[in-house]
């Protein structure tokens, strides 16, 4: 197999300063809409980075499950390896890669940890078999076996096989708000469509259409 021949065209749309939205949020709430009508799987699934104390990156995706005028929410577990690089740094990328529609959208900003409330709401959403697994799973950390990790859930199915299941204290969550937000879009002959949204001083909004 020869990777280098592997290449295709980017024909499916253009993006241009004339059908930008001023406000990065509507503009990202478009896209998302269009991801979802499309039917890609999971359209909410973005890629988040963060930084540990060396300067070493690490990635995970994970699923997007608010988005306001704030930013960018997600929920982990606070031993997780995220949430522990976010307490030294909490400078964040977000990548949402719609390949199939042939669309990225990129955001740069900084974690801050919501407050218990938002994340019990969220918490007691949850299917009660994912509540189960917030429980079991020391996530990031080593575990002997697959068969380890599911008695530790059978064990917390027993443990809380009756009424609600109650908020870990170990579970967390964030709201990313972006200090830019990119949006690119392929073009042909790799003359991609990109433009940056830069927030200033005031909370406006400044637009830069990037080389591709």
């Amino acid at each position: 197999m020869k990777l280098e021949d592997i290449r295709r065209e980017y024909l499916q749309d253009a993006l241009s300063e004339d059908n930008l939205q001023d406000d990065p949020f509507k503009q990202f709430e478009t896209w998302l809409e269009h991801a979802v009508a499309s039917q890609l799987p999971d359209p909410t699934a973005m890629v988040v980075a963060t930084v540990d104390e060396t300067g070493q990156p690490s990635q995970r995706i994970v699923l997007l499950k608010h988005l306001d005028d704030n930013g960018f929410v997600f929920f982990t577990n606070t031993g997780s390896r995220k949430a522990q690089e976010l307490k030294g740094n909490n400078k964040i990328s977000l990548h949402f890669p719609w390949h199939h529609m042939e669309r990225q959208v990129i955001v740069y900003g900084e974690a801050k940890p919501l407050p218990t409330s938002a994340v019990a709401k969220y918490f007691l959403s949850r299917p009660k078999e994912s509540q189960l697994a917030a429980w079991a799973s020391a996530q990031s950390r080593p575990v002997s076996s697959r068969k380890v990790l599911m008695e530790t859930f059978a064990n917390m199915k027993n443990k809380f096989a009756k009424g609600e299941i109650p908020l870990p204290d170990f579970w967390g969550g964030y709201c990313v708000v972006p200090t830019k937000i990119e949006f690119w879009q392929g073009g042909a002959h790799r003359l991609h469509d990109r433009f940056i949204y830069q927030r200033q001083a005031d909370n406006s909004w400044q637009i830069t259409r990037l080389n591709p």
